[in-house]
């Protein structure tokens, strides 16, 4: 399983033709305690660097967006019991939605795990 990560501080864990979405720890950190999750629907189609999900904290309201496109095959249902999920275990139990890649070419433009730490200590 490779990790990749986006400038918008999503990560995407890519298991063969299909992948796990989230938002990385630096991102929960920055928005504080989460609320409530909007989560994709499965069967849905989304676009790279489209509107996928949307989080909501105590300080503001974020869109997640799709790190690539492909299809929602499943949505962590987990998260609209417990959005805190997201801040406790961020790159684990609170991921958002699972997609199967419609052109893995598109994950080469995502940073490794190196270059996402170095892109976060710039912020």
């Amino acid at each position: 399983m490779t990790v990749h990560y986006t400038q918008e501080h999503e990560w995407i864990a890519v298991d063969g033709d299909s992948a796990t979405v989230g938002i990385t720890d630096f991102a929960q950190g920055q928005l504080g305690d989460i609320v409530f999750v909007e989560l994709p629907e499965p069967g849905r189609q989304v676009t790279k660097g489209g509107d996928a999900a949307v989080v909501e904290s105590v300080k503001a309201a974020s869109d997640v967006y799709a790190p690539v496109s492909g299809e929602v095959i499943e949505a962590n249902h987990a998260l609209s019991d417990d959005p805190s999920l997201v801040n406790t275990a961020p790159e684990g139990d609170g991921w958002f939605f699972k997609l199967r890649l419609s052109d893995p070419s598109e994950l080469d433009g995502l940073m490794d795990a190196e270059a996402y730490r170095t892109f976060c200590e710039q912020q």
